[in-house]
């Protein structure tokens, strides 16, 4: 029997999220896992009049790549990848790795060398979506091996999933207007300050966000969402930051990162697992050391830690910084091939502080039009 969260989920990414109208090109993408959410995503654009095009993946492609790939080969830019995201007026990613840990041993420089490759495709990534030539997002499928992952069942992850993004209740477009006003009033505040500051356990960090434009994530790029973000001052970032989860990338986790910032550049890296790795991804570019974005975490309907970015970024009363490249829209000017969002729990102890002025405390906003649990 068919999940009716499904068909919900699918007009809500293509009516509401991306706003698709009749002639809008249109890429989906999404690996073979996804198959039931592509079929219903299809459908529904098809029904808005928009020409489809859909980029199904299947699995252990990424993992043979790496393994045979020559020096060439990992250089190469498929023009044909670079004439998607030239072209497309939307896209819609689906995520749903049958094993996530499949690029665990691949050498890090290797990893290094294919994101480096892929700067051009970001970059134009980056700016059309920047002008608004290019509606994005992307969403999770609930699938057995995030499942694991997250140290849930499959049904228990499901639940997880659709809860996260209101598709339990009767109108999720409904839902997430509802949450987007909310949001906006915490935007507008922060389109108004100068700095920010993170306290928390062996945390004490700050950056400027003079002149710089945050961003009301409301459902329209990654899915579920619940934050708000903006790109630090390049050079502003000054401290120290120890994130509360294993960093997860490209399916290798570190424990216990713990960074130094000095006049915007990490100047030292640590961590209790994967400390070579945290540094090879640092030093994989000139941007990669520096800040691409600095975001807080607003959707209270996600509560635990699932070792998926998509979800533990946007915990309720957490922040998230990405070392690497910052979006153009924010004013942000960092360009690198990595982006890696790493997240510090505020729920125990934390504060934020905006010009010097506590606005957070343990997770929760001290001003009630802000996001509430």
């Amino acid at each position: 029997m068919k999940d009716p969260r499904h068909e919900k989920l699918a007009r809500l990414l293509t009516e509401y999220s991306v706003a698709l109208k009749p002639g809008d090109v249109v890429a989906i993408q999404g690996d073979a896992s996804t198959a039931p959410l592509i079929r219903e995503c299809y459908r529904a654009a098809l029904r808005r009049g928009a020409y489809v095009y859909v980029d199904a993946r299947i699995d252990s492609l990424a993992e043979i790549f790496f393994a045979e790939a020559n020096a060439n080969q990992m250089k190469w830019v498929s023009p044909f990848a670079k004439f998607k995201f030239m072209k497309a007026d939307a896209l819609i990613s689906f995520w749903g790795e049958e094993n996530t840990k499949a690029l665990t041993n691949v050498d890090p420089k290797r990893l290094a060398a294919a994101s480096t490759a892929r700067k051009a495709i970001n970059k134009i990534f980056m700016d059309r979506s920047a002008s608004g030539a290019l509606r994005w997002v992307g969403t999770q499928w609930p699938c057995n091996a995030s499942a694991q992952d997250a140290e849930m069942s499959l049904t228990e992850y499901e639940e997880f999933v659709f809860g996260a993004g209101h598709l339990d209740d009767r109108d999720p477009i409904t839902a997430w207007k509802r949450i987007s006003k909310n949001q906006q009033a915490l935007t507008d505040f922060l389109n108004r300050s100068r700095e920010v500051r993170i306290v928390a356990e062996d945390t004490d960090i700050r950056y400027s966000c003079k002149g710089r434009k945050w961003i009301n994530c409301d459902g329209h790029y990654n899915f579920p969402d619940g934050e708000v973000f903006t790109g630090p001052v390049e050079n502003s970032v000054e401290g120290h930051v120890k994130f509360s989860f294993p960093a997860v990338h490209g399916g290798r986790e570190v424990h216990g990162a713990r960074l130094t910032f000095k006049r915007g550049k990490v100047v030292k890296a640590e961590a209790e697992k994967g400390q070579d790795f945290l540094r090879a991804m640092i030093n994989m570019d000139g941007g990669s050391c520096c800040l691409g974005e600095g975001a807080i975490g607003t959707n209270y309907n996600v509560t635990r830690y699932t070792k998926n970015t998509l979800f533990d970024e946007k915990i309720g009363g957490t922040i998230h910084l990405a070392l690497g490249a910052g979006y153009t829209e924010t004013g942000n000017k960092n360009r690198s091939g990595l982006h890696w969002d790493m997240v510090c729990d505020l729920r125990k102890g934390g504060e934020l502080y905006v010009d010097g002025a506590l606005i957070q405390k343990n997770g929760r906003f001290l001003n009630k039009k802000f996001p509430q649990p």
